[in-house]
């Protein structure tokens, strides 16, 4: 993404006309539901530059991270309702992920967001950051919401995170952006084919908030 005050993937055309992607150099901080792999410092260069990205001039459209707090609020308990009356989850465990996910119904400051910064997406090379990837979902947003979404599953290194990011955090609104993101994820998850069961993934996220 040209916009993008960090480093992104060359972007490639191949004949017959394939869009294709540069490989990076380095690799991925670990995967949701997987080991994390990186130091310290690595994790902290990541935060840097997630800060280095929020603070860029903004794009021109919301992105993902952008949505409005009455439509996401509204998607929020539909969502809820439907874990509860389909047998997904545990009343109990809505409820209270719920409560947790208010904090993030509120306003913010619109900062430049990648919209979907999963550390998949994230590669380093010791504690430089190499590349970020898949900038689909990217735009004006609430940078708070990059943050949670990089650290989802991996809370052991919220510190260090936000210790490259470089600025005072709210961590009450990182832990409802988990909460919020994971209730929203499950049901479209085991629909699609994939497990937010697994050990490390969204249903343990929302467990640990209990």
């Amino acid at each position: 993404m040209s916009l993008a005050p960090v480093p992104t993937p060359e972007v490639l055309w191949r004949k017959p006309p394939v869009l294709a992607i540069a490989a990076l150099p380095g690799t991925t901080l670990g995967r949701l539901g997987g080991p994390s792999t990186g130091a310290s410092a690595a994790w902290a260069a990541a935060g840097a530059a997630i800060r280095k990205l929020h603070a860029a001039p903004l794009p021109p459209r919301p992105g993902r991270a952008g949505r409005s707090i009455v439509a996401l609020a509204a998607e929020l308990d539909e969502e809820c309702e439907l874990l509860v009356t389909n047998g997904l989850l545990p009343a109990d465990l809505v409820t209270r992920n719920r409560q947790v996910a208010e904090a993030a119904l509120q306003p913010w400051t619109p900062a430049f967001t990648h919209g979907d910064l999963q550390i998949a997406h994230v590669f380093v090379d010791g504690d430089e950051v190499t590349g970020i990837i898949d900038w689909s979902e990217a735009g004006q947003g609430d940078a708070l919401y990059d943050l949670a979404t990089f650290t989802l599953g991996h809370e052991e290194h919220l510190g260090d995170v936000i210790a490259g990011y470089g600025t005072d955090i709210d961590l009450d609104v990182i832990r409802a952006w988990w909460s919020l993101r994971s209730l929203l994820g499950v049901r479209w998850l085991v629909e699609h084919g994939f497990d937010p069961f697994a050990p490390g993934c969204e249903v343990d996220v929302l467990r640990s908030r209990m």
